[in-house]
């Protein structure tokens, strides 16, 4: 469980293929300190465990399913990635509830500056936007962001200079590619609303027949 307050962002030193899967090499001491073998690490926003501990670099292996869902196989040795260590029971919770467990990938559209601040607009599955509202929450490569547009396979957030100057989204260009997790919340409400909406019909339709 993660809050998307990013804390460092780590560098690339290796990504390796290992069959379907992949191995990822991170040089960031700050995470290292301290970072048990079999801890998880929000990697961009991916939930993935530390297998391997050298000094300030630590590895990851990224299986099939998370390079399917997620900008992980993008990443190349020289990158920087967002990086947060698993939240301590007890901790603050500054960001929001986040999970590590990556929906889809989304594209970064437009980018407009507005004085010290930038609203940068994606594009995602339009399936995903269904879930969002604006002022709600959303994680953006591991970053806890609001929103302030929703629409139909699009959405908005405005990004405030610490958040520019410390995590990926502050250089990433037009046409980069984003790992998003929506609120768990929202999610969960979604699944009530359809569950609740299918047993409606299908009473509905038993009625109309002139079945009890």
């Amino acid at each position: 469980m993660f809050t998307g307050l990013v804390e460092t962002m780590g560098n690339v030193v290796a990504a390796t293929n290992e069959g379907e899967g992949r191995r990822l090499t991170i040089d960031s001491s700050l995470i290292a300190d301290g970072l048990p073998i079999g801890a998880s690490v929000a990697v961009n926003g991916v939930c993935l465990t530390a297998v391997a501990i050298r000094n300030s670099q630590f590895d990851f292996e990224a299986g099939p399913e998370t390079l399917k869902r997620t900008n992980l196989g993008e990443v190349r040795p020289g990158d920087r990635v967002n990086l947060e260590r698993a939240l301590k029971v007890g901790d603050r919770l500054g960001g929001h509830i986040v999970q590590g467990h990556v929906d889809a990938v989304g594209e970064i559209s437009k980018r407009e500056r507005e004085g010290e601040w930038e609203v940068v607009r994606f594009a995602c599955p339009a399936d995903l936007t269904s879930c969002m509202v604006p002022k709600g929450s959303i994680t953006v490569d591991g970053v806890s962001l609001t929103l302030v547009d929703v629409n139909p396979g699009e959405f908005s957030v405005a990004l405030i200079p610490h958040t520019m100057d410390a995590t990926t989204l502050g250089f990433k260009p037009v046409g980069a590619t984003v790992n998003l997790e929506v609120d768990i919340f929202a999610k969960y409400i979604q699944k009530q609303w359809q569950s609740a909406a299918a047993e409606w019909m299908v009473k509905f339709q038993a009625h109309a027949q002139g079945r009890p």
